[in-house]
């Protein structure tokens, strides 16, 4: 065991653990006031679930050895049980309790990812069920395939140093999915849904750039060379994706927002996740650039298309992560693939074929698997509340309290009806849809 390495990677893990509530402030910012308290509620109970399920079988599906053709691990860890205090991760040099805590930290937040795009209209009960099944079906079979030393992308040679397949494009395509089955929210493209705490997002999303320094860098699992470059290549492409963003934004809507900003920080930290290990600092330039000014495009699709992603998870996660994941076969300098042999591999269309093989297996599973779950479940308890009580606001409904006490100010408790979501972080609402003052 390397000291210096367990400790680097124990504070990588609390790094990671901070993302989770930094989303729920990134994504409780930007809906209505009457929906701040189920927004952040959406994210802390993956907290509660997920940790739960990792410890119970989640640790085993992913990580131990595989059972079936690279598609799952074995129940030989079921519990966490005969892991020693000082058993070290195979080829590492840091205990498998540290490793099974750093990877927990990303089954969290992908589950959490999702609930933006189906926020102001979700039971809670009916979100916390689809969350414990939707780790087991989807999230832990498609991490083994990507980072399991026996998992079949990993085996094929697909680069993702730290989740641009197994969390953002996963998270992103299911997002989509799930919209598909519960439907739009009322008064979608109709009335205005601005972000009620534009500070809160920005909170959010320096809470995310923070943690994103050990959801990346720690994924090589030491502190060395490698590290540093995935480290800095982070902060290089989250910087360019902002500025990106904002020049689209100039460009199309004649100003530069705080949404935006945030957005495409988050954007740019999307795409240089799988990327980060493998690209030079002007190629990390390079995609971010690309990202912010893309993503910015994309989070208007939705009014296009008829999908309503609430929070732009689809814009941002599915379409970043794609990005992102087909950088390596692009833009790669030479990556030393994390499983201990010393294997270097650089761009080219050998390698853009293997990241293509990678995103299209994680797209097609992850949104056949989740449609279907998300139907059982609406079709049977209800996905979503009912109209009367989405109007009336779903903080009451669900949780029996609300976000702001306004009476205390010598206001009333009613919801103001000009405060609401992003009309999509930081794209224009098509011609049709009415704007408050």
């Amino acid at each position: 065991m390397d000291t210096g390495n367990t400790a680097f990677v124990l504070l990588s893990a609390a790094l990671v653990m901070l993302m989770t509530p930094g989303l729920a402030f990134f994504y409780g910012g930007m809906v209505r006031v009457k929906s701040v308290l189920n927004m952040l509620m959406m994210s802390f109970i993956c907290l509660a679930v997920v940790t739960v399920l990792w410890v119970l079988y989640g640790f085993s599906m992913t990580f131990s050895t595989d059972a079936f053709g690279g598609l799952v691990g074995d129940l030989d860890w079921y519990g966490m049980r005969d892991i020693g205090v000082a058993e070290l991760w195979d080829g590492y040099t840091i205990p498998v309790t540290v490793f099974a805590a750093f990877q927990l930290m990303f089954a969290i937040i992908t589950p959490a990812l999702i609930s933006g795009a189906v926020a102001d209209r979700t039971k809670f009960t009916a979100w916390a069920l689809f969350v414990a099944f939707w780790v087991t079906l989807v999230y832990f079979p498609v991490a083994h395939w990507v980072w399991a030393a026996d998992g079949w992308l990993f085996e094929k040679g697909v680069i993702d140093f730290a989740g641009g397949t197994a969390v953002h494009i996963n998270a992103g395509i299911a997002a989509l999915a799930l919209v598909l089955v519960i439907g739009k929210r009322v008064g979608f493209k109709r009335d205005p849904m601005r972000p009620h705490n534009l500070p809160l997002v920005m909170i959010g999303a320096g809470l995310l750039w923070f943690g994103w320094f050990g959801f990346n860098a720690g994924s090589w699992l030491a502190a060395d060379g490698v590290t540093g470059r995935a480290l800095i290549n982070t902060q290089i492409a989250t910087a360019a994706a902002m500025l990106g963003w904002l020049f689209l934004e100039k460009i199309r809507d004649g100003h530069l927002t705080t949404l935006g900003a945030a957005s495409g920080a988050v954007a740019g930290l999307v795409a240089i996740t799988p990327a980060c290990g493998a690209l030079s600092p002007l190629g990390s330039i390079a995609l971010g650039l690309v990202a912010g000014a893309v993503c910015a495009w994309a989070v208007g699709l939705k009014y296009r298309l008829g999908y309503d992603d609430s929070l732009d998870v689809v814009g941002v996660h599915l379409v970043g992560g794609v990005i992102g994941s087909l950088a390596p076969g692009l833009l790669a300098t030479g990556h030393v693939q994390s499983d201990a042999k010393g294997l270097f591999y650089g761009g080219g269309f050998d390698q853009l074929g293997k990241q293509l093989i990678g995103v299209g297996a994680v797209l097609g599973y992850s949104f056949v698997v989740t449609y279907i779950l998300g139907t059982v479940i609406h079709k049977t308890i209800g996905f979503r509340v009912s109209e009367d009580d989405e109007v009336a606001g779903i903080d009451r409904v669900e949780h029996a309290e609300t976000g702001y006490d306004f009476a205390a100010l010598g206001g009333s408790t009613r919801p103001t009806a000009g405060i609401g979501t992003a009309t999509g972080a930081g794209a224009a609402a098509p011609a049709d849809t009415k704007v408050d003052a």
